[in-house]
């Protein structure tokens, strides 16, 4: 079992929310293991400068996506649960012919009906599922959003997000996708990133918003017009981003654990 802290009571004064990854005793140690997502950022990105030397002039300041907080938070957000077994994917006819094989001892992959999604874009694809292999619990009131590792390299796959909540539903969680490869033998390794999952308190998000404005208000869901001091507070906000590089980060951006 593998356990991941959210926060330290003594830095926020909050109580510690822990996520658990479960698996087979069997399997611990043989399929790849999930990990927090800040602690697997991509090498492109590693390797990528702050500041591009080649560019800087008088007119360019060089900045890369490195300098940009907003793309780093998402790609670092929650945790990455990888890709348990090496597995393969032919794909063929633009994704509507797809065939998966592994050696592993488990299902890796699976075909879901195709009347399932009648009237998807995609409706011409078969779609498929990965196998996942670790249960995940959340406390109560937490529940994971599921999606596709965020301003990452592309999969040959599209994986579809899902909502589950984790703190009832303490079985295997499946990944249901399409193949969008080019045409040939795709080999997905072991440890490859699939899957992003994003704990959240479903207290934080308005998952059934209403329909008249003042109930939605009241569930914390508003839409309206702008008044002069939210206007003048986004000017000045602007402002200070593009007077000085780093603003964002040193003033709006709240402390990560």
């Amino acid at each position: 079992m593998l356990r991941f802290t959210r926060s330290r009571p003594e830095a926020s004064g909050e109580p510690c929310h822990t996520i658990e990854f479960i698996c087979d005793p069997q399997d611990k140690g043989v399929i790849a293991e999930p990990v927090p997502a800040k602690t697997v950022l991509p090498d492109w990105f590693r390797r990528i400068p702050a500041i591009e030397p080649s560019v800087v002039s008088a007119t360019n300041n060089g900045l890369t996506v490195k300098r940009c907080m907003p793309f780093l938070d998402a790609m670092a957000l929650g945790y990455i649960l990888p890709l348990a077994a090496t597995t393969r994917l032919e794909i063929s006819e633009g994704g509507k012919t797809v065939n998966a094989g592994w050696e592993f001892d488990k299902v890796m992959v699976s075909n879901h009906g195709s009347h399932q999604i009648a009237g998807h874009p995609r409706a011409d694809h078969p779609p498929m599922k990965f196998h996942n292999y670790w249960t995940i619990k959340t406390p109560p009131g937490w529940s994971c959003l599921f999606v596709a590792p965020l301003n990452r390299e592309p999969l040959p796959v599209e994986i579809m997000a899902g909502v589950v909540d984790t703190d009832s539903y303490h079985s295997l969680v499946n990944f249901p996708f399409f193949a969008t490869g080019a045409d040939g033998v795709h080999t997905l390794e072991r440890g490859t990133p699939l899957v992003q999952v994003i704990p959240f308190r479903r207290t934080d998000s308005a998952l059934a918003p209403a329909i008249d404005a003042e109930a939605d208000e009241a569930r914390g869901f508003s839409v309206r017009r702008e008044q002069l001091q939210e206007s003048e507070e986004r000017e000045r906000i602007r402002r200070n981003t593009i007077a000085g590089e780093g603003w964002y980060r040193k003033f709006a951006r709240a402390k990560r654990s």
